[in-house]
Order: structure tokens, then C-alpha cells, then sequence
């Protein structure tokens, strides 16, 4: 007799990461070279209704396949736009719950205000929250917000040296989900001290194998670990078959001929395991049908990341009106023609749930305006064949400005990369603008008295980090843009003298170095004032530290009203 053949496991898992709080859709611009002439329409892009009518029609085709269906976020809900600046968590966890997710990894920008955003926010989801590598164990018993004894939160097991896991039963068979966060919490977020971050890949290998004693092969990984480290851990890591992850923004795929660079293919399969991220800003959601044979193998992986665009497509009105509207018909019909490309509704329920409790404090936000750019102003990390940024020190000199105005003698600021989060275009800058999309981070100024020579190695320190000269550094983010300071930075040379050259500006705009060994008064976001990054020899600062509650948005807002350009030949019209 022949051996019985076993039925493989099959789903469909939909995913999305990156959220960062763009419930609403984006107004997004596309690049179709494709045409001729070339044109670039704009398109409604995104948003959690989209989301959710997508998952499920996908929920839906699941169920009329006989597959199990899962839906998944890979982290970093929080931040990102007015809905998180006002509101603090409670409307992404209303809207997470209105889409139905079945299990979140915690990311990094959910601990950016520490950890008791991320207790109210457990308090309201419907969904676990996965964050195998936190170690909660040695909370202290007396804080009013603890997390470590709640339910639904599935953190590091000290007992077991593993992460907590879900376990979902699919075609009568379980299937196992672990999240890992990013090692380096602490260094580019907030935790509580007494809840530390444990390493990614040991507790990753002691969680399979703890998973498989338990009698479950059929392993996914939920991660916030970035997609190069997502890549590293499948090579590393056996008897995982799906890793989803999020914290890079990459969006699988080809979508050049919609003006997209073109990433790598969706489901890069490495060493038995397939790794799969979904973009950002909620643009976009990818999905995969899965099977897993007996031993727990994926035997059969297909899938796509999808764009969710609305119905309509806007051109620049300046076009003439023939050739508005030929071209017109030739994007709507362009469009429509892209395989990863989905033209869907919104769900009315979910977007009720924004429409009714949350967009009317942000659409009374967005309608106030600060300020009016005569042009618009570029926002880069590092700086490129271009320059660097031109918002970043305008940033940095928005925070001189306001701790002046508050009566503090600073000579200096400055400010990392990643604290400015996109670019500002010509016309009209809003409240929104600013604390919902350019400033989005909810972090307050402060004020610190350092030497010359801990000042040079905080900026070299910084830079270090942000270009991984001779360190593993956490990103680009670090990258630090100054007012009233200039320097060299020479990658080449030996540690402790990249940066030459330090110079400070005074009051009547003369340059004079900066001696070592004196003492000079800076301005920085608290974020920055607590050695992140690279930034740590800021915590050589002499006493006197304050800590204002002004916060990033409001100190640029006021200084774009003031008509203030820093060191810029740009105009801002009050």
C-alpha cells in the first residue's frame, strides 16, 4: 500500500507596516513614462478604509478557497501624523481594532514616549501585541501602567529563555506567530529601563526550538527587525517559514512604471524561509498564499504587494483641455492595467470610525495656516549630490529661536535627521503640516551647557552612526544638522579627530573655533539630550540641564510665524 499523503496547511496571510498613524488616504504622485508625452497625475492612495475593504475581499476569497486567512502588522502604528500628535494612541488602536488584525509586533516608535502609551494602548486593541524579545519579568511592581501583567501582551518567557507565542489552528493544524522588536530599543526609543530589549536572533532560536518541542512546526515570524536583519535571521534561524516584517519601509516589488524605484521581489526566499515587507503610510498592503506540507515547510508561496488607489485620477489643470482629457483616459487606463495595482472603495464602517471621533480636530489643525514658502524646502538624512537638508537647520534654528524667546542665553542647536520627517512644499504650511507630517514626534526642547571638545565628539559621534564609520550604527537618522555651528567631518581619519574645524557664529554673524575647553549652551530635542544614536558624549553636559515643555512642532510654528529663515535666502510670508 502506498504511504497516506498529508493535506498541506493553506493560507492567505495580509500584512501591512509602517502605518505611522495615515488613516486617511494620501495624495500621491505618480510618474507614468511609460506615456507619451510623460505626464504625473496625482491619486488617492491608501488609508485604513482601503485597508479594509482589500482585507476582506482577500478575507472573503480565503474563506471561498477553503484557506485559513491571517492579517498581520509588522509594527511602528504610532507617530507619523496629527491622529497620534492629539491623540496620543487612541485612535490607532480604534482604527487597528476597525480593520480586524489577528496579531501587531511592537515597533520602535511605540516606546518613542516611553511605555505608557503602550499600556493605554493595549487596554483598548482586540488583537494580541507580539513582542517576544522584551523582557518585562523585572517590571517594578509599583508602577501605576504596568504591561508585564497584562493579558494579550506575549513577551520574552525568562522561565522558558523564549518569546511568548500565538497559535492559530488552520486546516485543524497549529500554526505558531512570535514577534521580535528591534535590538536596539534603547538606543533609538524610550523604554522604561527596567524593561529591557533581549537580543533578536538567540531569542529567536530558542523560540523555534521551544515552539517545536511544544509539537508545532508551522512557524511565522512577525518582526520590527528591519529587512536586511529580517534577511540575516532567515540564513541564521531554521524551521521558520514566513517572516513578515517592517522598520525599513521597503516595498517588494516592481512599481517603476508608476515612478517607483524598483525593490526586490516580493517573497525573497532565503534558506527555507520567505521574508516579506509592505511599504508605509499605509499606501499599500501585501498578501501571500502559503502552504506548509508536514514537516513545516513552505512548500508553496505566491503573492504581490498591492498599491490601493481610489477611482479617481487628477492631472494638472494647467493642461489644455484636449489634451487634458486624451491624457486623462490614457493614466485612468495605465493605471488600471497594473497587476499591483487595486482600485477599491473605502469601508464605510471604518471610515465612520475616523470621520465621527477623530478627523475633526485634525481637519480644524490643517485649516490653520502659519505660514505661506515662497518655495518649497528639501528634506534628506545624509547629504547627497544636492546638499543636505535645508528643513533640518531651519529646525534646529527654530529651537534657538524659541529657548532665546523663553530667556534662555543659547549660542548653538542642534538637531538629528530623523526628528524632520519629510519635506515642505511652496504655499501654504499649516498646524497639520507641521505637527502632523513635518515634526509628527511629541518630544520637547531642551537646554544644556558642553564643552568644546565633547561638543566635537557629539557631532562626530553622530555622524559616525549615521554612516557606520567603524561602528554598526542605527540609521541615517542620526545624521546631526546645526545652526550657528559649522565643520569638517573626514571619515578617513582616526576615530576622535574626523571633525576640524568647529566653528560657532555669534549675535553680529562672526565665526570663531570653538576651544575645547570651554563651555557653550546648546539646544536639542530631549530625545537627542539623552545620547542616542551616537550622540553620547552630549551627556558629558555640565549641571544646569533643563528640560522645557515646549515641544518641535510648536517652536518651528512660531518661528514660521515670526517670518524667520534661518540661514536661508527662503522667505516665510506670516
Amino acid at each position: 500500500m502506498s504511504e497516506k499523503r498529508h493535506k498541506p496547511v493553506r493560507m492567505t496571510v495580509a500584512h501591512i507596516n509602517d502605518t505611522h498613524s495615515y488613516f486617511e488616504p494620501t495624495s500621491l504622485q505618480l510618474h507614468l513614462n511609460h506615456i507619451e508625452p510623460p505626464i504625473e497625475p496625482y491619486v488617492s492612495a491608501g488609508g485604513f478604509a482601503r485597508i479594509a475593504t482589500r482585507t476582506e475581499q482577500l478575507r472573503e476569497q480565503a474563506k471561498q478557497d477553503e484557506r485559513g486567512f491571517l492579517f498581520l502588522h509588522a509594527g511602528d502604528c504610532f507617530q507619523g501624523t496629527l491622529y497620534f500628535s492629539l491623540f496620543k494612541g487612541r485612535a490607532n488602536a480604534d482604527m487597528l481594532n476597525a480593520i480586524k488584525l489577528d496579531a501587531m509586533t511592537l515597533g520602535n516608535h511605540e516606546l518613542d514616549l516611553g511605555n505608557d502609551p503602550v499600556s493605554d494602548f493595549i487596554n483598548r486593541i482586540h488583537f494580541p501585541l507580539l513582542c517576544g524579545n522584551w523582557d518585562l519579568s523585572q517590571e517594578r511592581k509599583t508602577k501605576p501602567k504596568r504591561i508585564g501583567s497584562k493579558s494579550g501582551v506575549y513577551s520574552y518567557d525568562p522561565m522558558e529563555n523564549c518569546a511568548s507565542w500565538i497559535t492559530k489552528i488552520i486546516d485543524g493544524k497549529p500554526v505558531a506567530i512570535f514577534g521580535l522588536s528591534i535590538d536596539k530599543m534603547a538606543d533609538i526609543a524610550n523604554p522604561d529601563p527596567d524593561t529591557p530589549f533581549l537580543p533578536a536572533l538567540e531569542v529567536a532560536k530558542n523560540t523555534v526550538k521551544a515552539i517545536q518541542r511544544a509539537g508545532i512546526n508551522k512557524i511565522i515570524l512577525l518582526s520590527h527587525l528591519g529587512y536586511e536583519q529580517d534577511k540575516w535571521l532567515a540564513e541564521e534561524v531554521e524551521g521558520i517559514g514566513l517572516i513578515i516584517g517592517g522598520h525599513s519601509h521597503r516595498l517588494q516589488g516592481d512599481f517603476s512604471a508608476l515612478g517607483f524605484e524598483k525593490d526586490e521581489a516580493y517573497g525573497q526566499y532565503i534558506s527555507g524561509t520567505y521574508v516579506v515587507q509592505a511599504g508605509y503610510h499605509s499606501l499599500s498592503m501585501g498578501h501571500c498564499h502559503i502552504e506548509f506540507d508536514e514537516q513545516g515547510k513552505v512548500v508553496k508561496f505566491e503573492g504581490q504587494n498591492e498599491l490601493l488607489f481610489g477611482r479617481r485620477v487628477f492631472l494638472d489643470a494647467s493642461l489644455s483641455e484636449p489634451k487634458n482629457d486624451l491624457q486623462y483616459q490614457q493614466a485612468c487606463d495605465w493605471i488600471k492595467s497594473q497587476s499591483n495595482v487595486v482600485i477599491c472603495k473605502k469601508d464605510p464602517k471604518v471610515q465612520a470610525v475616523l470621520r465621527e471621533k477623530y478627523m475633526p480636530r485634525v481637519k480644524a489643525l490643517s485649516e490653520q495656516v502659519v505660514a505661506v514658502l515662497n518655495q518649497p524646502l528639501r528634506h534628506v538624512r545624509l547629504p547627497d549630490e544636492e546638499g543636505g537638508s535645508e528643513l533640518a537647520p531651519m529646525v534646529a534654528e527654530s529651537f534657538l529661536f524659541m529657548m532665546r524667546r523663553l530667556g534662555h542665553d543659547v549660542q548653538f542647536a542642534m538637531h538629528n535627521a530623523g526628528g524632520v520627517r519629510s519635506s515642505l512644499h511652496a504655499g501654504s504650511v499649516s498646524v497639520a503640516d507641521i505637527s502632523g507630517k513635518l515634526l509628527p514626534f511629541a518630544v520637547p526642547i531642551g537646554v544644556y551647557r558642553i564643552n568644546g571638545l565633547a561638543l566635537a565628539a557629539c557631532i562626530e559621534g553622530a555622524i559616525d552612526n549615521a554612516t557606520n564609520n567603524g561602528v554598526e550604527g542605527t540609521g541615517s537618522g542620526s545624521y546631526p544638522y546645526t545652526s550657528r555651528l559649522r565643520f569638517e567631518y573626514t571619515a578617513t581619519a582616526e576615530k576622535g579627530q574626523r571633525v576640524t574645524h568647529l566653528e560657532i557664529r555669534d549675535d553680529h554673524g562672526v565665526w570663531q573655533p570653538v576651544e575645547e575647553n570651554r563651555i557653550y549652551t546648546g539646544t536639542s530635542s530631549a530625545y537627542t539630550m539623552k545620547g542616542k544614536e551616537g550622540y553620547d558624549a552630549i551627556l558629558e553636559q555640565e549641571p544646569g540641564s533643563i528640560v522645557t515643555t515646549v515641544s518641535m512642532a510648536e517652536c518651528f510654528a512660531e518661528y514660521l510665524q515670526e517670518g524667520y529663515s534661518a540661514d536661508l535666502s527662503v522667505r516665510c510670508q506670516p
